[in-house]
């Protein structure tokens, strides 16, 4: 598993354990290929790691600190170029093996389908397992000009294994008629806002959930690093105070997709997506 990863330097601030010795695994998943606007978010877990000394490893938001819990950065995948196919695999490798060593991962993108290899590997161990997705977009559609594997796809195909009542989504503002149908029917879904997360934090009670925050749930206004902009997304404290919401419910798994480094040239995007990743590392941790 350890072979397909590629060693970061510098790693993400103050995730300094040894494999052996963490509880928390964070690695990258490069991998932009079903991209439907704007590639770019390859470069993301590098730029997320390199641009991480910018931030403090404690928390005022938790009161807690990097240096106090054990997080290893194992690195990036060495993913095939072209290959969707051989990319997701990878993924699933690595996720595989961290879970097989009895620890928890968070996944830094790349795209959103990449979250799909995740959850694949996640249900053999956690058959009861529920997503809550953070998203501009619901990711929905059953395909996307004649594809169904793409980052417009990947909520439905993880909705395809789980099935009706293992899915919250927020923050959604951008879909086809289509898809908020679909939502209507077999999703829990808030649209424009995060407000109800309590509600989702009482049906899932002790039931095992992965976390999946596509940055462009944040206005572009704050943060315009990123493929698919969407007008009208919610302040970055108001998603701080959701994911804390989320501090008593048994996490087996998290990433943070869809930055793109190179549309905001001031750098504020990515050391946004730092503090999240600090963020939800103390909450697993």
């Amino acid at each position: 598993m350890i072979d397909l990863l590629v060693k970061s330097a510098p790693g993400f601030i103050g995730c300094t354990s040894g494999f052996e010795d963490c509880k928390t695994v964070i690695f990258g998943a490069p991998y932009d290929g079903t991209a439907t606007y704007r590639p770019g978010s390859r470069f993301a877990p590098a730029a997320i790691r390199a641009e991480s000394d910018g931030i403090e490893t404690y928390s005022p938001y938790q009161d807690k600190d990097l240096e106090d819990i054990a997080v290893h950065d194992a690195g990036n995948l060495a993913l095939p170029f072209g290959n969707r196919e051989g990319a997701l695999e990878a993924i699933g490798t690595v996720a595989r093996g961290i879970i097989n060593a009895g620890k928890r991962f968070l996944m830094l993108g790349g795209e959103h389908l990449i979250t799909l290899s995740a959850a694949r590997e996640l249900l053999p161990a956690c058959p009861d397992l529920c997503f809550i997705q953070f998203d501009a977009h619901a990711d929905l559609r059953d395909e996307y000009i004649g594809e169904t594997l793409s980052h417009a796809t990947v909520m439905r195909r993880i909705w395809d294994a789980v099935g009706d009542g293992r899915i919250w989504q927020f923050g959604i503002r951008s879909g086809t008629r289509e898809e908020y149908q679909f939502a209507k029917d077999h999703t829990r879904m808030e649209t424009f806002g995060v407000e109800k997360i309590g509600e989702a934090i009482k049906e899932i009670g002790r039931r095992p959930v992965y976390i999946t925050i596509d940055i462009d749930v944040l206005d572009p206004s704050l943060l315009p690093g990123t493929g698919t902009p969407e007008a009208g997304g919610i302040a970055f404290n108001a998603l701080i105070k959701a994911l804390l919401e989320l501090k008593g419910l048994k996490i087996a798994g998290a990433d943070i997709v869809e930055l793109s480094p190179c549309y905001d040239p001031t750098g504020v995007s990515t050391l946004t997506a730092c503090k999240l990743v600090r963020e939800v590392l103390l909450l697993m941790g």
